[in-house]
């Protein structure tokens, strides 16, 4: 096969030498392979298998686990330190975890190359990371439905709560305005006020598909805030 453009979401050591590595490719997907020498030290596999680095790659195998025949590095690294790393670790454990192998997303592979130029911005990070989890919603088919259960739209004056098994928004009186649910389908995410409304809509519909095992990188970032308050 041709190289093809991806980026390192995880790698953990395999057997002695070697790393299993996932990757987010442009073409097909997240895959699952075995990157050979990639745990030796000095190797070059090992120095350019690294998060956040634009890669090219070619792989063999018909089954889930692949062997990668060719690693090469097509950009610069971003630089990612504090938050901004940290919500990068994220993004790359969301898609770890949400993606199927082999499912083709070419839009989340663009979302996720917009997002590696945002994240050193702080004026930029938060907007970027809600983009790119909105790809990978799309991707799943599991993108909110603004509507009630019924079909019914939204009531500007009443507050909502995201139903999981109907992707759908229910009457809560600890809800979201039905008025700011509105301005998220329109896609208007720029609007003042409304990134807290956005950031809690992502994770309520990302919740049912992510498991209950807690995420480390939001851990990570608990315990970052939690520094910053003391």
């Amino acid at each position: 096969m041709s190289a093809e453009p991806a980026f390192l979401l995880h790698r953990k050591p395999y057997r002695e030498t070697s790393a299993l590595v996932d990757l987010l490719t442009l073409n097909n997907g997240r895959i699952r392979a075995v990157a050979h020498g990639g745990q030796r030290p000095g190797s070059k596999s090992r120095q350019r298998l690294q998060p956040f680095t634009p890669l090219f790659v070619s792989w063999r195998g018909e089954r889930e686990l692949k062997r990668l025949t060719l690693m090469e590095s097509r950009g610069q690294t971003a630089l990612l330190a504090g938050e901004g790393l940290l919500c990068g670790l994220y993004a790359n454990e969301i898609a770890t975890r949400l993606l199927p192998l082999e499912l083709p997303v070419a839009d989340v592979f663009a979302f996720y190359t917009v997002l590696l130029e945002a994240l050193p911005k702080p004026s930029e990070r938060a907007l970027g990371l809600r983009r790119y989890e909105w790809a990978l919603l799309e991707a799943l088919e599991a993108t909110p439905r603004f509507c009630t259960p019924d079909g019914h739209v939204l009531d500007p004056q009443t507050r909502y709560r995201f139903d999981s098994q109907s992707r759908a928004f229910l009457p809560s009186a600890q809800g979201l305005e039905g008025r700011t649910l509105r301005y998220i389908e329109q896609g208007d995410w720029e609007h003042v006020g409304l990134a807290n409304a956005l950031k809690s809509v992502m994770r309520a519909a990302l919740a049912p598909h992510l498991g209950s095992n807690a995420l480390r990188s939001r851990e990570l970032m608990l315990a970052m805030a939690r520094r910053r308050q003391s």
